[in-house]
């Protein structure tokens, strides 16, 4: 006699999938190849991130700046500390090697030593000329090199700065075409043809060559961000299958799991591509995300084929069971992790909008190939064997289990203790947490390129771009002696601020027109007197004119109206940054009317430190916003508001724990660090849903007794929450082997905030659960959920 039972949801799906297996698997494998061939549109990004909306003020006025200068981040240096430089031999190659860079049809300029131009007043033309500054011929001499040494630090401070420091470092500045720097061909360039020139020239002299500026930074960045993305793919395969066979001792239950989210990094790669976006560092982890956050999705499904087999012996009812007792719970489960990610998309910062896209994309696409492919693969695969199960009563889970509910039976009093003083002692961490909105602070420390960024800091104060426009409102406004004498005011402040270079602006050369005008006198390197500016600036006038050897050409628009002023900053952090900010606003306020003047401060540094701020104003709504939609999700699913309410401290716990570590250790919030705590809120959250959905049950499966069922709940789900936050940690300590101070710090504190939210989940939810009964747990509070997160049913019709 058949049993009629009502034919749910899940049921359904459980006939569907187990009754068209190969129709499926091919339509898998469709999608599969589909996505495959998007793989062609995956781009890498060949600027920094830019985490402001586009709308927004600070991205106008550097678009602005842009459209009117061009590209800002388009220079190279190239530095030398070694009085070798000036001898016949290496001198002669430093030569040969700006000669090839100057060739390249990649370089609009090369400004070096070796082929100086200086001024020199041509009083015919009322003009002046460029004439070398070394003489080709004589430079075999080395008593001729010396005199050019001596002249050049003596004699020529329209270079101090941007060719040499006091302390002797000579260096090379190498504009590179800007129409390329933000391109493909920028890459090819620097690896291909520059990097082999500078190594070439190191080996034939023993010379060793620093090289920054943007263009190289960013190629160099990029490269070590793709070169990550493979570590972090093999290395998360690698650890997260050697616990998962060292949980089931089964090489088919580990190798299935392997190729299902290897085919769900597939199709990560996938949506990239089908959507246009570049890869950056943050949806460069994007597929390694996968790889741990799927994982426990196998975990949790074939833990429960193991049971229902052990439980019954019947293969047929047990495959059904993975899909009709958990798929609700597995759902919401990835639902609120996808959750956790979705929360960027709601931000105006492309960069995060794409991360919370893709991740929230791939996360839910990875439920779906779990649900239907581990039941599929096991319908063509032997029953377990005896060995297989031996994990559901291993001795080491016993022992923690049995740990857990001796303290939550006898010692809740402790639990309360221990979480209200980690509360307190973290909030006051808290409070120590500073900011960070460094373009470079992320960087990878032990790269080659990176310890020229601090060589370049060190001795010229940095190479991170900082532009000031001044809009005269006029025409040929900015060679007015006035407007002059207002920006050489700026200047000097700038030169006072030590976190700052000496400012590139058309007042140097105006200055160094008045030294050439007195025959080279470097004591004459000034503006011009009132008396002198008619014939002085006249000179400078006609110097300004559009030449590929003029390196002004870009300080002052076509129009004469709009002057514009470089510094180089170091790497000094959000805080710092604002003060400078602050100081240089002061003086510009200060020296330049605003019914005369407007002033504009930008540059990339700039902007990226305002998206940091940006960030860090918009952290909290973010966090609430996650906390909102994974609570109405809870409410969904359980109907019982209270439970939600005293759910969430378990989770809002560890949040605060990691919180005080970060300030504690001196972790700053920043881009990176800023995504820890919605991530990790939406996994946590997915240990409370199985807590909770095994509860719900267990209260009816024991007549609404409390305790019984409490650890009834405990047995029943803690192995599995155990073994997924095992995975998770190790999963997300991956990240650590990360060169990028970011992607480590994202890493570590995942992986620490998830072990917390384990001992959270399975140690105060239940005790707060049992605290509370009277009004929990109760049929008129804890009603029929809308829909069943764990299937009640016992028996499955017979066939």
């Amino acid at each position: 006699m058949k049993k009629k039972l009502k034919v749910g949801f899940w049921e359904f799906v459980a006939r569907i999938v187990l009754k068209n297996k190969i129709a499926i698997l091919g339509l898998i494998f469709l999608i599969t190849l589909f996505l495959a061939f998007q793989w062609k549109n995956i781009r890498f990004s060949f600027t920094e991130a830019n985490l402001l909306p586009d709308n927004n003020i600070v991205n106008t006025e550097y678009n602005a700046f842009l459209d009117k200068f061009g590209e800002e981040g388009n220079l190279i240096v190239v530095g030398v500390k070694d009085n070798a430089l000036f001898t016949p031999k290496v001198f002669t190659a430093w030569n040969k090697l700006m000669t090839e860079f100057k060739s390249q049809k990649e370089i609009d300029l090369v400004v070096s030593v070796s082929d100086l131009k200086k001024l020199q007043k041509n009083e015919a033309i009322e003009s002046f000329e460029l004439v070398p500054f070394v003489d080709q011929n004589k430079v075999i001499d080395p008593a001729y090199l010396t005199t050019v040494k001596k002249d050049l630090f003596e004699n020529m401070p329209f270079y101090e700065g941007l060719l040499f420091n006091n302390d002797g470092t000579i260096r090379s500045a190498i504009y590179m075409d800007k129409k390329i720097v933000n391109t493909a061909a920028r890459k090819d360039f620097i690896l291909n043809e520059f990097i082999p020139k500078v190594e070439a020239f190191e080996k034939e002299t023993g010379i060793d060559l620093r090289v920054s500026g943007m263009p190289y930074i960013r190629t160099l960045n990029a490269k070590s961000i793709t070169d990550e993305i493979s570590l972090f793919i093999g290395a998360s395969l690698l650890i997260t299958s050697l616990i998962f066979f060292f949980f089931f001792r089964s090489f088919r239950a580990t190798l299935i799991s392997m190729l299902i989210v290897i085919i769900g990094v597939m199709w990560t790669f996938g949506l990239l591509g089908l959507f246009h976006f570049e890869i950056t560092v943050l949806t460069a982890i994007v597929p390694s995300l996968v790889i741990v956050i799927g994982i426990p999705n196998c975990i949790f499904l074939t833990n429960k084929y193991q049971q229902e087999y052990r439980a019954h012996g019947n293969k047929a009812r047990a495959l059904q069971r993975v899909i009709t007792k958990v798929g609700t719970a597995t759902l919401m489960t990835n639902l609120t992790t996808a959750a956790g990610f979705a929360t960027f998309i709601i931000t105006q910062s492309e960069l995060l909008k794409e991360f919370g896209i893709v991740s929230s994309l791939s996360i839910i696409a990875l439920f779906f190939l779990c649900l239907i492919v581990i039941p599929i693969y096991y319908s063509y695969q032997p029953v377990p064997k005896d060995r297989h199960l031996e994990h559901l009563s291993r001795n080491y889970t016993k022992t923690f289990m049995a740990w857990i509910e001796k303290t939550v039976k006898y010692n809740r009093r402790y639990v309360y203790a221990v979480a209200i003083f980690l509360f307190l002692i973290s909030s006051l961490g808290a409070l120590k947490i500073q900011t960070s909105g460094s373009l470079i602070e992320d960087m990878p420390k032990k790269t080659g390129f990176f310890q020229d960024i601090l060589f370049f800091e060190k001795e010229f104060n940095g190479v991170m771009p900082l532009e000031i426009t001044i809009d005269t409102q006029r025409k040929k406004g900015v060679m007015k002696l006035s407007t002059m004498k207002k920006m050489d005011e700026l200047q000097k402040t700038i030169e006072e601020i030590p976190e700052l270079s000496k400012p590139i602006s058309i007042l140097n050369l105006v200055k160094y027109s008045k030294q050439a005008y007195y025959n080279g006198n470097p004591d004459y390197y000034e503006l011009p007197t009132s008396q002198e500016q008619s014939f002085i600036l006249g000179y400078a006038k006609n110097a300004t004119k559009d030449s590929k050897e003029n390196i002004m050409k870009s300080y002052v628009d076509s129009t004469g109206q709009v002057a514009r002023m470089t510094t180089f900053m170091k790497d000094i952090g959000t805080g710092n940054m604002a003060k400078i900010e602050d100081q240089l606003w002061s003086k510009i306020n200060t020296i330049f009317p605003k019914d005369r003047y407007k002033v504009v401060m930008t540059g990339k540094a700039l902007v990226f430190e305002k998206g940091t701020k940006y960030l860090l104003d918009n952290l909290v709504s973010s966090i609430l916003f996650a906390i909102l939609l994974i609570s109405l999700l809870m409410v969904f699913m359980f109907r019982s508001f209270k439970m939600v309410v005293v759910s969430l401290i378990p989770n809002i716990l560890p949040l605060m724990i990691t919180a005080g570590l970060m300030g504690y250790f001196g972790i700053p919030l920043k881009p990176s660090t800023i995504l820890v705590f919605s991530i990790a809120f939406g996994l946590s959250v997915d240990d409370t849903i199985h807590f909770l959905a095994q509860y719900r049950q267990e209260l009816t499966n024991n007549n609404w007794k409390i305790k019984k069922s409490v650890f009834a709940t405990i047995k029943e789900s803690g192995i599995s929450m155990f073994y997924t936050s095992v995975v998770l940690f190790a999963g997300f300590s991956v990240f650590m082997l990360s060169d990028f101070g970011g992607t480590v710090a994202l890493g570590g504190l995942i992986a620490i905030t998830l072990a917390f939210g384990m001992l959270s989940n399975l140690m105060l939810l239940p005790c707060l659960v049992l605290t509370l009964n009277k009004s929990l747990a109760n049929e008129q509070e804890f009603i029929e959920p809308k829909i069943d997160v764990l299937d009640h049913q016992d028996e499955l019709e017979d066939k």
